[in-house]
């Protein structure tokens, strides 16, 4: 959850499950859900989003070439014998370079393809909310159905040009720092030099 403090206002990034610990945690703090915004549409990313849309009635925020993926999500879940529930269109898209705000926090579309071509980051207050991407120590798969682990070169290439003191909040493990991860991460070390 992104919150402003001051309007109270606040919106969940990659909702992948637990819809009502997450409202739950919305209103313990006194927020408003304004809406979701999705990295990207793996299903352990949107799980939740069709309970939060339908209790809170808020828009939801995806880049259209992840469209694919979060339409048979549901199908993909199956596969690794989960379950979840579909969830409706997202109702706004995102591209390169969008300017969304949280309250009076802003933060910058940035578009970050290769574990999946939709994949996108929300840079903001020497923040970045990275999705799969970058991981404390490793990043994302490329494995995956419409991953692309050439086009990810260029994105890891890219985020590694980030000022060093920009914390990586990502979507599954501990948060890290670029620093950090140019330092000791064998997938941006590469690029640390350029």
């Amino acid at each position: 959850m992104v919150m402003d403090e001051d309007s109270r206002q606040a919106i969940l990034v990659d909702p992948g499950e637990e819809g009502t610990r997450l409202l739950a945690a919305v209103d313990a703090e006194g927020a408003t859900l304004t809406g979701i915004w999705l990295t990207h549409a793996h299903f352990d990313h949107i799980g939740a989003v069709e309970q939060i849309v339908r209790e809170r009635n808020v828009p939801v925020w995806l880049h259209p070439l992840d469209r694919p993926l979060y339409d048979h999500a549901e199908m993909a879940a199956a596969r690794f014998g989960l379950s979840m529930e579909q969830p409706q269109a997202p109702t706004h898209s995102l591209a390169e370079g969008d300017t969304l705000t949280v309250g009076a926090h802003k933060f910058q579309v940035i578009h970050t393809p290769g574990h999946s071509p939709g994949h996108v980051g929300f840079l903001g207050h020497d923040v970045l909310l990275g999705g799969d991407c970058i991981f404390a120590g490793s990043v994302g798969r490329t494995d995956l159905p419409l991953c692309d682990p050439v086009i990810f070169q260029d994105t890891l290439q890219r985020l590694a040009t980030l000022p060093t003191t920009t914390r990586v909040l990502p979507g599954h493990g501990p948060a890290t720092t670029i620093a950090r991860e140019r330092a000791s991460n064998p997938y941006l070390r590469p690029y640390a030099a350029n």
